[in-house]
C-alpha cells in the first residue's frame, strides 16, 4: 500500500500537463507543439531519472532516490508556478518534476517490487505500478477543478507543497531492503531463469530491442493520454470534458494493470506485451472514425482498458529473462525508453496537429508506431519459442 501511494503521489507530475496544457498555451502565447514541449521535456528526464534512480536503488536502497525525489517533485511545481515563460516552465518539468521527482516513484519501485516476489510477481508489479494510472485517475479532475477556480500557477504551489510532504513521510517508511537475489520459478511458459542471453541474444541487443519496443509502444500511447483535453477543446466541448475522459482513461488503465498482472502470473510477460500492443492498436484505430461526444468517452475507456498492462510488462520481461541483481538499471533503462516515447509522441501528435489541422494524421502516425512495438514482440516470442519436436522413424 505504501508503494502504491508513493506512485500515485508521483504519477502527478505526469498528468497535470495535459490538464493545464490550453491556459499554458493561452498564457504563454505560444503553438500547440511548443505547449506540448514542457510534457516532452518532462517525460525526457523521467525517463533518464529513471536509470540513475534505479541505479540509486540497486546500490543504496530505494528510500534514497524516493527522498530526492519528493525534494525534487516539491520544487519542480513551484519553479513551474512561478515561470515567466514557455522555456523556464519547460525547465521545471524537465529537469526538476521529470529528472529528479517523479522518476524516482515508478522504475525504482517496479523493480523493487519485482524483487520481493516469485510465484506472484506479476500480479505484485501490476498493483504498484496501477499506482501510476490511480494517479491518472485522481489528479486530472482534480487539477482541473482548481485550475477554473485559482489559475494553474496556483494549483502547481499547493501541488508542490502537497507532494513534497506526502512523499517524503512515506519513503522513510520504504527502509527494509528486498533480497538481491530471487529464484525464477519453473513454469512453461517463461524462461527457466533469468539468463545471460536473454531471448538468446547478446544482452546489449536485447536491452536495445526492448528499447525500441518501450519507445514505439509509448509514441502510440501519447497522442490520447497528452491530447485528449485539447483534442476535445478543439471539437467544442471543452477542457472539463477532455479532463473526464483523460480521468476515464485512466482509471480503467487501473483494472487494465491488475487483469494484465494476472494474465502476466499465466502466460509471462512477452506475451502480455504482445496482447497489451494488439489491443492499443485497436483501440487507436477507433478513434478515427468516431469523434461524438458519447463514443470519444467509450473509445476513451476502452483505450485505458486495452493499454494499461503494456508498460508494467518490460518489468516482468527483465526479471524473467535477465540477471536479478541488475533489476534496477535495465527496468530503469526499458522506463526510460517508454518515457522518451511518450516525450516523443506528445511532441509529434502536437506537431502533426500543428501542420495538419487537425487529428487524424496524428492517430494514424500513433498505429504506425504501434505496428513497430508489435512486431518486435512478435520476433521476441519467436526467439524464445520451445523448439520443434522430430520424431524418428520407427
Amino acid at each position: 500500500m505504501i508503494t502504491l501511494a508513493l506512485m500515485t503521489v508521483g504519477a502527478s507530475g505526469m498528468y497535470v500537463v495535459p490538464v493545464v496544457l490550453p491556459a499554458v498555451q493561452a498564457d504563454f502565447g505560444v503553438a500547440r507543439a511548443d505547449a506540448s514541449l514542457p510534457y516532452t521535456l518532462l517525460m525526457i528526464g523521467f525517463g533518464l531519472g529513471g536509470v540513475l534512480m534505479g541505479r540509486l536503488a540497486d546500490r543504496f536502497g530505494v528510500m534514497v532516490p524516493l527522498l530526492i525525489g519528493a525534494v525534487g517533485l516539491g520544487l519542480g511545481y513551484a519553479a513551474a508556478a512561478m515561470a515567466s515563460n514557455i522555456w523556464m516552465f519547460m525547465l521545471a518539468h524537465g529537469f526538476l518534476v521529470g529528472l529528479l521527482g517523479s522518476s524516482a516513484t515508478f522504475a525504482p519501485l517496479l523493480a523493487d517490487t519485482s524483487l520481493w516476489f516469485v510465484r506472484r510477481r506479476g500480479i505484485a508489479v501490476a498493483v504498484c505500478a496501477s499506482g501510476n494510472y490511480v494517479g491518472g485517475a485522481i489528479w486530472p479532475p482534480v487539477v482541473q477543478h482548481f485550475v477554473e477556480a485559482v489559475g494553474w500557477r496556483q494549483t502547481y504551489l499547493g501541488l508542490g507543497l502537497f507532494s513534497v510532504v506526502t512523499m517524503a513521510g512515506l519513503a522513510l517508511l520504504m527502509r527494509k531492503r528486498p533480497p538481491m537475489a530471487v529464484a525464477a520459478p519453473v513454469n512453461r511458459h517463461f524462461a527457466a531463469s533469468p539468463s545471460s542471453l536473454p531471448f538468446g541474444l547478446p544482452p546489449g541487443k536485447a536491452q536495445v530491442l526492448l528499447c525500441i519496443a518501450g519507445v514505439s509502444c509509448c509514441v502510440a500511447m501519447a497522442m490520447p493520454q497528452v491530447h485528449i483535453v485539447s483534442y476535445c477543446t478543439d471539437l467544442g466541448y471543452g477542457a472539463a470534458r477532455g479532463a473526464e475522459m483523460l480521468s476515464l482513461m485512466l482509471a480503467c488503465g487501473v483494472v487494465s494493470r491488475l487483469v494484465s498482472g494476472l494474465i502476466c502470473d499465466r502466460i509471462g510477460g512477452l506475451r502480455t506485451l504482445l496482447l497489451g500492443s494488439a489491443l492499443q492498436g485497436i483501440a487507436l484505430l477507433m478513434f478515427l472514425p468516431f469523434n461524438g461526444l458519447v463514443s470519444l468517452y467509450l473509445i476513451a475507456a476502452l483505450f485505458g482498458l486495452f493499454q494499461g498492462g503494456i508498460v508494467p510488462s518490460y518489468a516482468i520481461i527483465v526479471r524473467e529473462y535477465f540477471l536479478p541483481a541488475e533489476a534496477g538499471a535495465r527496468v530503469g533503462t526499458v522506463i526510460m525508453a517508454t518515457m522518451f516515447g511518450m516525450a516523443l509522441g506528445g511532441w509529434m501528435s502536437g506537431k502533426v496537429f500543428d501542420l495538419t489541422g487537425s487529428y487524424q494524421a496524428a492517430f494514424l502516425n500513433g498505429i504506425a508506431w504501434n505496428l513497430l512495438n508489435l512486431g518486435i514482440a512478435v520476433f521476441l516470442l519467436w526467439r524464445v519459442r520451445p523448439p520443434r519436436r522430430i520424431t524418428q522413424p520407427a
